[in-house]
C-alpha cells in the first residue's frame, strides 16, 4: 500500500506519465477519443445538433488531452497542488461533457434503427461503444486524480 500512496502522491514528468496511475489512462483516452471522431466524421446523419456537439466534444477532449500530456510529459507542472487539482477539474468536465455526448449519440443511432443494419449504423454504434467507454476513461481518471489531489 505504501508504493501505491508515493504513486498517487507525486505529479509524474518525463517518461513517468506512462507508469503512474491515473496518469496512465492519457493514451487509452486519446485512442478512444480519437476512434469516437472518427466514426462520428465518417457518418452522415440528418440530425446534425447533437452529432455537432459529438464531433466538439471528441475533437476538445482530444486537443485539451494531449495538452495535457504535453504539459506532463515536458515537466510543466511546478506548482503541484494547483496542477492536480487542475487535472482532476479537467478530467470532471470532460467526463460530463463526454456523459453528455454518449448519451445524445445513443439517441440519434436508435433513432436510425429502421430494421437494416447499414454500413452507417454499424459505425454509429461502434461509435456509441468507444463513446461511452472514453466516458468510463475520463470518469475512472476523474476519482483517481481527486485522490491524488487530496493526497498534497
Amino acid at each position: 500500500m505504501a508504493s501505491n500512496t508515493a504513486i498517487m502522491g507525486n505529479l509524474p514528468s518525463g517518461i513517468g506519465i506512462c507508469a503512474t496511475i491515473p496518469d496512465i489512462l492519457y493514451l487509452p483516452e486519446l485512442v478512444f477519443g480519437g476512434l469516437v471522431w472518427i466514426l462520428v466524421a465518417c457518418t452522415l446523419v440528418v440530425p446534425h445538433n447533437p452529432q455537432g456537439w459529438v464531433m466538439f466534444v471528441s475533437v476538445f477532449c482530444f486537443t485539451m488531452t494531449f495538452i495535457w500530456l504535453v504539459v506532463f510529459a515536458c515537466g510543466g507542472h511546478r506548482n503541484r497542488g494547483i496542477w492536480a487539482a487542475a487535472d482532476f477539474a479537467y478530467h470532471g468536465i470532460a467526463a460530463f461533457f463526454y456523459l453528455s455526448a454518449s448519451v445524445a449519440l445513443a439517441k440519434v443511432t436508435l433513432d436510425m434503427n429502421d430494421g437494416n443494419l447499414t454500413q452507417n449504423y454499424k459505425l454509429d454504434i461502434s461509435a456509441v461503444v468507444f463513446s461511452y467507454v472514453a466516458t468510463l476513461l475520463y470518469f475512472i481518471h476523474t476519482i483517481l486524480s481527486a485522490i491524488r489531489w487530496k493526497s498534497f
